[in-house]
């Protein structure tokens, strides 16, 4: 089957798209959401620049979507009717456990004439985070709320020793309620690593990053 990707950029849509690719299925398209007022994809933070080359690390094309927000649900439908146009019967997501935002997807899907495909659905988050791990992904911790997680841990790779130290603060390891984003930078599906440099932290409030080039 051929599928488009929802792509974040982080951990859980790269575990998604392995799964897929593993199944034998074809990815045609990357999709990823872009904040048009910062230039950079949503939740995650890459850059025009990181999102050219993750298609071209992958070897997968894709299509940005540019919304402030306010039309997101729209302009998702708008691309996935594009990803039909290359061949996509299906669209790939990387959510969890959380019915409502597998609801929304579904949602998009369905207006758009596509599948909806879930492959981590109701799996145990760590078992997601283990396997992550267990693969020879390397994702980076670009994003924490600074009110549950230390800022030692940006610009760190997710193994078992950052998951210790998550576990001792409390936090869902697999970061689903927002605790902390990644970016994926090599394993198994990347026909090139991503060459990150790490920069200064930032602080937002509540969050802090790490500047990723």
């Amino acid at each position: 089957m051929k599928f488009a990707m929802s792509f974040s950029c982080g951990k859980d849509s790269t575990l998604a798209l392995h799964k897929e690719i593993a199944a034998g299925n074809e990815p045609v398209c990357l999709i990823v959401m872009v904040n048009s007022g910062a230039g950079r994809s949503f939740f995650h933070g890459a850059d025009e620049d990181m999102l050219t080359k993750y298609s071209l690390a992958l070897g997968i094309p894709m299509i940005k979507a540019y919304t402030d927000g306010s039309d997101y649900h729209i302009k998702m439908e708008e691309t996935l009717i594009k990803a039909k146009g290359l061949g996509a019967e299906a669209a790939c997501f990387g959510d969890i456990d959380i019915e409502g935002n597998k609801a929304w997807s579904e949602t998009r899907c369905k207006a758009a004439g596509l599948k909806s495909l879930f492959p981590l659905w109701q799996r145990s988050r760590r078992e997601n985070v283990e396997e992550i791990i267990d693969l020879g992904y390397k994702c980076i911790i670009k994003s924490i709320n600074s009110r549950l997680l230390p800022k030692s841990l940006l610009g760190r790779t997710i193994d078992r020793d950052t998951v210790k130290i998550m576990e001792g603060c409390g936090i869902d390891v697999c970061g689903e309620n927002g605790e902390y984003h990644t970016l994926s930078a090599d394993g198994p599906i990347f026909k090139s690593p991503m060459d990150f440099h790490l920069g200064e932290i930032l602080d937002f409030g509540d969050y802090s990053v790490i500047d990723i080039r």
